[in-house]
């Protein structure tokens, strides 16, 4: 049975059958499309058959590093910024726990720097390993995106001035491009381990690489239960469209869409799935959004964000429709027990697991906001196994590809990102940029 599942009861006043029925001749072309490797950016699916064409050799070195950091390490700073490091952080929060670096456990914590440029926030890092025996894992393709390569400037002096330049060496492993660039030239010279961000595997759909594996089996996940759970999607995502929960929620969202409904909120009643929400939001943002078209993603994690965001989607405007990632079965559950005095009202609550009450909150929810004006599409996670995370990380890049086709765009470039680069590039002085800064700081009024 498929871990990650559809379900449209909700739906049901939203989209007729005659609407699925009238979709589905694009979905399946766009499907055929993407599985046949002859549409827009088809030099970017390698992560179409990556669930069983990955490299075996490279696997068993990740789990091979995964424990030479396990046993040498307290902390592991994962260096990257968007795909690459987002998938990773989405998973081990997932699997294990959004406290992750406060629980007691036999491996490292993990600390994510260049996915930003803010001073306090690498100050912050850098004192929390003071005293600590750490590992790098730095993320880039290049090497000289600013964000992260700054951050790797100053964490492998650390290390170099900790560990001295042969024991760098032993706790510095870069993910990178096969043959060149800045980073795979510096790790050959210095004699950093290295891992392959493929050329046909763009960073969003990266997680099932390197890119994301590394630090998961850090955390203590099982990397071959992920990729057998991606295995297990790909194979069963193959089929036709009547039998496809992939292909129907990617002709949901662009019936939706045609419908006026340009917001999705991916939401899920867990706060382990917040990361997860968050590398949801980069897939489906980075892959649709351009030529003035796509669905802006969203995210809550509910019942948290109900106490803020719950009014505006209930009575707000008619423009978004919510997906809700439903979690089965929680990695814990608690009993909650009778007070005899009762004093705050909440007896009728008790007796029974909290997931009970969880599940109250979904139903009551969902019923509110359909009763609104709000779609609601279902997807049913059995659990937060790493079979079942494989499984969905698959599911979501194949829905992601056939619905970016059926929006008559290439899923698979970003050319918007390179324009807030080249301004902050001429802002900061960059060579090459003299002539774009002056025209910039004249618009700054600088």
């Amino acid at each position: 049975m498929a871990p990650f599942k559809l379900n449209t009861k909700y739906l049901e006043s939203y989209i007729a059958p005659h609407e699925m029925e009238a979709v589905k001749a694009q979905a399946e072309l766009a499907a055929k499309t993407l599985e046949e490797r002859t549409g827009a950016g088809n030099d970017f699916l390698g992560w179409l058959d990556l669930p069983v064409n990955y490299d075996k050799d490279e696997f068993a070195r990740i789990k091979a590093a995964a424990k030479k950091i396990q046993s040498n390490s307290d902390i592991l700073i994962v260096i990257g910024i968007g795909g690459s490091y987002l998938g990773a952080r989405a998973a081990i929060e997932l699997m294990k726990s959004p406290l992750y670096n406060n629980l007691k456990k036999d491996t490292p914590d993990i600390y994510y720097v260049g996915n930003n440029i803010s001073p306090t926030y690498l100050n912050e890092i850098l004192s929390i390993c003071e005293g600590k025996d750490l590992s790098v894992n730095v993320i880039s393709k290049s090497g000289t995106t600013t964000e992260p390569a700054l951050a790797f400037r100053v964490f492998r002096d650390l290390v170099e001035k900790k560990y001295g330049k042969d024991g760098a060496k032993e706790r510095i492993f870069a993910t990178t491009d096969k043959a060149r660039g800045t980073l795979k030239e510096l790790s050959d010279k210095e004699g950093y381990e290295t891992f392959v961000i493929a050329d046909d595997v763009g960073g969003r759909y990266s997680v099932l690489t390197a890119v994301g594996l590394l630090p998961i089996a850090v955390s203590g996940c099982d990397i071959d239960a992920v990729m057998a759970g991606a295995a297990q999607a790909r194979e069963e995502l193959k089929a036709g469209f009547d039998n496809n929960d992939c292909y129907k929620y990617a002709a949901i969202r662009n019936i939706l869409y045609r419908k006026g409904k340009s917001i999705e909120i991916l939401e899920a009643y867990d706060p382990s799935f917040a990361m997860m929400a968050e590398w949801f939001k980069q897939l489906f943002g980075e892959s649709e959004g351009k030529d003035n078209r796509g669905i802006y993603p969203s995210s809550c994690i509910f019942s948290t964000d109900l106490h803020s965001m719950g009014q505006f989607i209930q009575d707000g405007s008619r423009v978004m429709f919510e997906t809700v990632v439903d979690i089965k079965k929680p990695k814990q559950d608690f009993f909650l027990e009778d007070d005899a005095q009762n004093l705050d009202g909440l007896n009728f609550l008790t007796n029974q697991n909290m997931s009970v009450v969880n599940r109250c909150a979904f139903e009551g929810t969902i019923l509110a906001h359909t009763e609104g004006g709000v779609p609601n599409i279902v997807l049913e996670l059995e659990d937060t196994t790493e079979k079942s995370f494989g499984y969905m990380v698959y599911f979501f890049e194949k829905a992601c590809a056939v619905s970016g086709y059926m929006l008559g765009i290439n899923p698979f470039n970003q050319p918007g990102v390179e324009s807030y680069k080249k301004n902050m590039f001429a802002l900061l002085g960059k060579p090459g940029y003299e002539d774009q800064r002056s025209a910039l700081e004249a618009k700054l009024g600088r």
